[in-house]
């Protein structure tokens, strides 16, 4: 079988989440002996060369409905819904928040996506889009896919809320690469280091992270580069940032492990999350995972996590405290190790793919 994975065109060059996720799942499926490219929406593809098409983030659809234009070839989703809803309502500063607070999240989002095409940040191939919207975009490719493969029964219900799919659907879940992370029990945790591996950008909310953490005891690791838009949001969380605030660059995950390793807390708490990749990787290594309530998190790490607010920065503070001085969470280390898993998310993959062409 030979498939394409087709994704946004900045998928390189604004690695996040879904970067990883495509790059172990088709690493994962070539191991099962599936064909897999890994091609970006902005691309010509030769569609005859595919038994199968799988797309991801279902919240650009513009990306998709150019190629569905192009050709009748089966395809399966990855959603990957997120809601930036929130985000936008209450935290976008200037002109931009003036403006997303008028609209609804899918008029947002169509806004969004207008002023990336404008401003060369990204590109726009579908001009059906434009007279379609967000919405009905987004509801006509959901009809139009074989099988969804939504990393978690949350997510799909969800997406059956906003858009009313009735869609066939696999829950594929999220996972990390056994190869680098699993248990050190060699390694001494610091229970004062602060670990937050994330691209720097409102969404994540290192800024109020950052102000939870300001002058005290606690030493915070800020490990990534800002977002390609976000150099504003970058300057205020250093321009506050007191001197047990460190900032470092995009790590590969060959060298984020070591820090893994050593914090006793990984801390993530975004306005909004499916899963949270590297606090998957961190519960792995050992970390106490203090992380936001907001979106998928609950499904993945259910009462072995310690959940807060983000909008408070206290709640955030006694979230990271009660996570530093816990012992540790030995059963979901066992969870993820058994159950999210790359090579799991390609098996599950896999067996979509062959339900999908039939």
């Amino acid at each position: 079988m030979k498939t394409a994975f087709i994704t946004r065109s900045t998928l390189y060059t604004a690695p996040g989440g879904d970067t990883i996720q495509v790059l172990q799942t088709a690493r994962s499926l070539r191991k099962l002996e599936i064909d897999v490219d890994v091609l970006l929406t902005s691309e010509e593809i030769n569609y005859r060369k595919y038994d199968l098409l799988h797309f991801i983030n279902i919240i650009r659809p513009a990306d998709i409905l150019y190629h569905l234009g192009k050709t009748k070839k089966p395809f399966v989703l990855s959603p990957v819904l997120v809601d930036y809803s929130e985000y936008d309502r209450s935290q976008r500063k200037g002109l931009s928040g003036m403006l997303l607070r008028q609209f609804s999240a899918n008029r947002n989002e169509y806004i969004k996506t207008f002023a990336r095409w404008v401003k060369g940040k990204d590109s726009l191939k579908s001009k059906s889009y434009i007279w379609k919207g967000q919405r009905k975009s987004i509801r006509e490719i959901l009809q139009k896919a074989s099988i969804l493969l939504p990393n978690s029964e949350t997510e799909y219900r969800k997406l059956a809320e906003l858009y009313g799919t009735a869609t066939a659907y696999v829950v594929v879940p999220n996972g990390i690469d056994t190869a680098l992370f699993s248990p050190d029990a060699n390694t001494k945790k610091d229970e004062k280091f602060i670990l937050c591996a994330a691209r720097i950008e409102g969404i994540k909310n290192q800024l109020n992270l950052i102000k939870a953490l300001n002058n005290s005891s606690y030493t915070l690791m800020l490990a990534g580069s800002p977002a390609p838009n976000q150099k504003g949001y970058f300057n205020a969380c250093k321009k506050i940032a007191a001197k047990n605030i460190h900032f470092r660059e995009y790590l590969p995950q060959e060298t984020l492990l070591n820090y893994y390793k050593e914090a006793k807390v990984h801390a993530l708490p975004s306005w909004f999350e499916t899963c949270g990749l590297s606090s998957l990787e961190a519960a792995a290594m050992g970390c106490n995972i203090a992380i936001t309530e907001k979106g998928y998190t609950r499904e993945y790490f259910r009462n072995d996590a310690f959940y807060c607010d983000p909008g408070s920065p206290e709640s955030i503070f006694n979230a990271i405290e009660s996570a530093s001085k816990h012992t540790g969470h030995a059963e979901l280390q066992e969870r993820i190790l058994h159950d999210y898993t790359w090579q799991k998310a390609a098996a599950i993959t896999a067996e979509s793919y062959k339900k999908a062409i039939s």
